[in-house]
């Protein structure tokens, strides 16, 4: 669950869809982070991605790609021994767990309007949910820490590192101390993308659950 969590934290992230000027006085890394989303309609990337414990162990390491198109569209894939992949269509997001042949099916709109799935999709509402802090470059990359405000969020703070007007690192701390990177790669602004990744056949004989759409024997 922790993974699905941050697939759709991450691809949300990614689709940012800002259309007026930020509320607070923008710094360097703000700056960076507007670059990065002005007229940004599609993405493609490669990541890697390491969960890292709060005494600096290694738990997990896997890899893989995502590709999205504003404003709501995207396909996240894992790789590896435990490949993944979630489909945001525009209505339904599909996640595909393929070694449990599992299928998973959540409602877009009925994310939760406090979960930073949401807020980071809406830079406006960032300094009201958030204590946005300049942190500063790391050779060149301006970090950016988001700190939550309440103390229900998913995540106790998200740090991203920006850099040529493109997001490099996302990190997120939960309040255990469980640190996860994301660190992307080889990334593509506005590809011509195929219609096909951003929709979900359910494979034969997976086992599908979830916020069915309407009429889905017609899948």
């Amino acid at each position: 669950m922790r993974k699905r969590l941050i697939l759709l934290t991450v691809a949300l992230l990614l689709s940012l869809a800002v259309h007026e000027p930020m509320m607070a006085q923008s710094g360097p890394a703000r700056v960076e982070l507007e670059r990065f989303s002005l007229e940004l309609n599609t993405l493609k990337a490669g990541f890697e991605q390491q969960v890292v414990s709060n005494d600096g162990r290694v738990e997990s390491l896997s890899n893989g790609q995502v590709w999205l198109r504003r404003p709501a569209l995207f396909r996240w894939e894992y790789g590896g021994d435990f490949p993944e992949v979630v489909v945001a269509d525009g209505s339904h997001i599909w996640l595909y767990d393929e070694m449990m042949e599992q299928v998973t099916v959540k409602n877009q709109s009925n994310l939760s309007a406090d979960s930073p799935l949401i807020l980071l999709t809406d830079l406006k509402r960032m300094d009201e949910q958030f204590e946005v802090i300049e942190l500063g470059d790391d050779n060149g990359m301006f970090l950016l820490e988001l700190r939550a405000r309440s103390e229900e969020a998913e995540f106790e703070r998200v740090i991203l590192g920006l850099q040529d007007g493109t997001l490099h690192l996302m990190a997120m701390e939960d309040a255990f101390g469980l640190r996860t990177e994301i660190r992307f790669h080889d990334i593509r602004r506005n590809p011509v993308l195929d219609e096909a990744l951003f929709r979900f056949d359910v494979p034969a004989g997976a086992d599908v659950m979830g916020d069915l759409p309407d009429g889905y024997d017609e899948y």
